[in-house]
């Protein structure tokens, strides 16, 4: 089947987006008599006019014959899905060989290696508005699947049956929600369907694509409209069913209220990406308040730091730990900590804080960013925020140190009579 052809004068597009770094690398391909592509995402993205974070590229030459290419600057990766890895810098670019389409049997893909042309790599793609190539040599868009067609209506539609496609990946489900919740594009009525009757289907993904998948999205700046879809169509209850069940229920609108908020934080500075701890911690702080309201009634007191540290964890372990996506412990402990420091910069009732150590842990800047994210969430904290922000800056200020990136651009200038202002 002869793709669809668009020229410049049809797609506009302005190839001063695209990295230097991924042109150069499509121009070496090229010159070495192979024929390569921009793919996925970065096309979509700048047909959008949105500058793409990342670039992958699509080729006729094997993955050996990249690494012959490009050298000390290539690794081949994977296993299931063999592909390079370009280095420039901290920069890397994604190379894969064109692979042969899928065949219609709903099985679980176990390995994918078998190399194909340009048409069969397009119509393996997920959705069609990921499956249009780029070629910089001509300047051209080629479209295998009518991705441009959907990409200018804002459609959400499966290369081939959705039902089939998502048995043999069942974390295209997952993407389906995130381009849904990234782009506000329309799920065609046939995904929709596909999404809820397969939705057990996604416990046979791998653990750590999921996470990923999870993670990145709610770096993204789309967490609050991301998470209420996966809860909607019920695959939050297979992946975290105690979030989900959290979420359900009377207070679940206090983590949507934090996510809503370091979403915000994104789309005010988008080179500002929070840390993934910080965005756990968004997930799990409103469930430890919960359970301290638990603890209270039933002791008729409030925890102490040892009973509040075996609170938080328990919270932990029930939520993440034991989730199907398996959260690393460096994150669960980072989260750990951020959360149990917020009770000593917002202690409980007229408790003081002993606050000439915990300034100086090496995890401190992030209980800080938190109890901002707190501060914009409930206007409340904003005292208390500037407060340890000032406090913070004049130990830092001490030492040496610049003012850290971390605290907020516009800090509150102290009172002059006081040395904790909270103005």
């Amino acid at each position: 089947m002869e793709p669809k052809i668009y020229f410049p004068e049809d797609h506009g597009l302005d190839q001063d987006l695209i990295d230097p770094d991924a042109l150069f690398i499509l121009k070496k391909l090229r010159d070495a008599g192979f024929t390569a592509y921009l793919v996925g995402g970065s096309v979509r993205d700048i047909l959008a006019r949105v500058k793409p974070k990342d670039f992958d590229i699509s080729t006729s030459a094997l993955p050996e014959e990249i690494k012959k290419i490009f050298r000390k600057n290539c690794i081949l990766i994977g296993r299931r899905f063999r592909l390079a890895h370009i280095r420039f810098g901290r920069k890397i670019f994604e190379v894969s060989t064109f692979r042969a389409g899928e065949t219609d049997e709903a099985d679980l893909i176990v390995r994918d290696n078998v190399w194909g042309t340009a048409e069969e790599d397009a119509r393996r793609r997920d959705f069609s508005i990921n499956g249009l190539f780029y070629d910089p040599y001509h300047k051209t868009v080629i479209d295998y699947v009518d991705g441009w067609h959907d990409l200018k209506e804002g459609v959400l539609r499966s290369i081939g049956n959705p039902e089939v496609r998502f048995k043999q990946d069942p974390v295209r489900m997952i993407r389906l929600l995130k381009f849904h919740a990234r782009f506000d594009l329309k799920m065609e009525p046939g995904c929709v369907k596909a999404l809820k009757s397969c939705r057990e289907e996604i416990v046979k993904s791998a653990p750590a694509r999921i996470l990923e998948e999870l993670l990145r999205m709610l770096e993204s700046g789309h967490g609050h409209d991301f998470f209420k879809l996966l809860s909607e169509y019920q695959l939050l209850d297979l992946l975290i069913p105690e979030l989900d069940q959290f979420l359900r229920s009377e207070n679940g609108s206090q983590v949507y209220e934090f996510l809503k908020t370091a979403d915000l934080i994104h789309h005010k500075n988008e080179n500002v990406t929070l840390e993934r701890s910080l965005l756990i911690s968004c997930i799990l702080f409103p469930i430890v308040e919960r359970q301290i309201a638990d603890f209270c009634e039933t002791h008729d007191k409030t925890p102490n730091f040892g009973e509040l540290s075996v609170l938080v964890w328990s919270v932990i372990r029930e939520t993440m730990t034991s989730a199907f996506t398996h959260f690393p412990r460096k994150i669960s402990a980072i989260s750990a900590y951020i959360i149990i420091t917020q009770y000593r910069l917002t202690p409980f009732g007229k408790r003081r804080s002993h606050r000439s150590k915990f300034l100086h842990d090496k995890d401190f800047p992030l209980a800080l960013r938190f109890l901002r994210i707190r501060a914009l969430a409930d206007n409340q904290y904003s005292d208390k925020f500037f407060e340890w922000e000032n406090m913070y800056y004049q130990i830092k200020k001490h030492h040496g140190d610049k003012k850290p990136k971390y605290v907020s651009q516009k800090r509150r200038k102290p009172k002059r009579k006081s040395a904790q202002s909270n103005s």
